[in-house]
């Protein structure tokens, strides 16, 4: 029986990461990462460097398909036109790693509407920590990249996603997920990587309420 082709929604996060690892279990052909870079090179929401997310790209053995997000109003439409790029290479399915916030769910719907794609969520409405645990039962490596300065403190910046360090964030009052945006992670190794993501940590640095790890693979 011939493989259905997706492409995936990718951050380079946890939870991108599980929705692709769910889908590839389920015999799914994977055909594309849809990655968001603003004119920087950095991607949109994580701020990862394009040649880390390139890096895991190669290592995913998944094409990378690029969208720039720095364009103002057509974001939306530079988002329709990747998705109208997978389609016409055969994808019939984009895959998001949201969980339970309704107004991502229906941005991605509404985007694969567009470009006549199926959105599908294998995550969706599924316990929150259950999901950051059964992301690590797998074996998957993740350090945080992102902090949400309100909702976690600068310490956990740059650490090693590990059970001990969700119950850290649990104790501090945030979401275990960071689903509503207290943390961001990134994916450098795990089960289908070919490879470890080598990448140099350069820093943190601050900007207004958020906390980042700066990091360059350049010299790895």
């Amino acid at each position: 029986m011939k493989k259905q082709k997706i492409v995936v929604s990718f951050s380079g996060g946890k939870d991108s990461t599980l929705s692709l690892y769910r889908m590839l279990k389920q015999n799914y052909e994977i055909i594309g990462l849809v990655s968001t870079f603003d004119n920087d090179g950095d991607s949109c929401f994580h701020k990862i460097p394009k040649r880390v997310i390139g890096a895991i790209s190669k290592s995913l053995n998944i094409s990378l398909i690029e969208v720039n997000c720095t364009k103002g109003n057509i974001y939306e439409e530079e988002f329709e036109k990747a998705l109208t790029f997978a389609k016409d290479k055969g994808a019939e399915i984009c895959v998001f790693g949201d969980i339970d916030i309704e107004h991502h769910k229906k941005w991605g719907l509404d985007r694969c509407a567009k470009a006549g794609l199926e959105g599908v969520f294998p995550l969706w409405q599924q316990d929150r920590e259950s999901l950051t645990n059964e992301f690590l039962d797998y074996g998957f490596k993740a350090i945080i990249k992102k902090v949400n300065l309100k909702e976690l403190n600068e310490e956990f910046i740059g650490r090693e996603l590990t059970k001990d360090v969700v119950n850290k964030i649990k104790e501090n009052g945030a979401d275990p997920s960071g689903e509503n945006g207290e943390y961001h992670t990134l994916v450098f190794d795990g089960p289908i990587f070919k490879e470890k993501v080598e990448f140099e940590v350069l820093g943190k640095e601050i900007i207004g309420q958020y906390g980042y790890l700066t990091i360059s693979n350049e010299s790895c």
